[in-house]
């Protein structure tokens, strides 16, 4: 599945179960307030939604239920990332959603093991991860031009 904007999530949160309820009366004045281009844009997101099958839609349900629940700075983490994600260009998202779909085909050991030694490497350099964070800051700043140069340069390294 493509990732779902927050907008969409939150809209398919408020969605009954069973559609026989209706929206809030808040919930229908904050679509009212939104500009005609988006809420056209929350309609199509909302047909693809439910053009999903339906244990699609309800992972996507379940999701937005344990986001509900995080704590507020575990919450605030998930729209960062998020955020970082919109701004990476399709390619790069392509990537890491392949880089996801590996880790997700892993079994549950090899994922634990995976994580352990991630949160073990930051943990043992710091001024690495210091150093990531920077080299992240200047990537970002990149156009997608400067990207594709830079992505070409690493590949040339890496070849024997």
């Amino acid at each position: 599945m493509k990732p779902l904007t927050l907008m969409l999530v939150a809209l398919v949160a408020a969605l009954p179960a069973q559609a026989q309820e209706q929206p809030s009366a808040e919930a229908i004045e904050r679509f009212n307030a939104l500009p005609e281009a988006k809420k056209q844009e929350l309609r199509e997101k909302l047909k693809a939604f439910k053009a999903m099958p339906p244990e699609e839609r309800e992972r996507v349900r379940a999701n937005w239920e344990r986001f509900k629940a995080m704590p507020p700075e575990e919450r605030e983490r998930v729209r960062e990332n998020f955020k970082a994600f919109s701004r990476l260009s399709p390619q790069e998202r392509a990537d890491l959603r392949e880089r996801m779909q590996e880790v997700r085909r892993l079994d549950p050991e090899q994922r634990r093991e995976l994580r352990e030694r991630l949160r073990n490497w930051i943990r043992e350099n710091p001024e690495r991860r210091e150093q990531l964070r920077e080299n992240l800051q200047r990537w970002r700043q990149l156009n997608d031009e400067q990207k594709q140069q830079l992505r070409e340069r690493l590949r040339e390294r890496r070849r024997p």
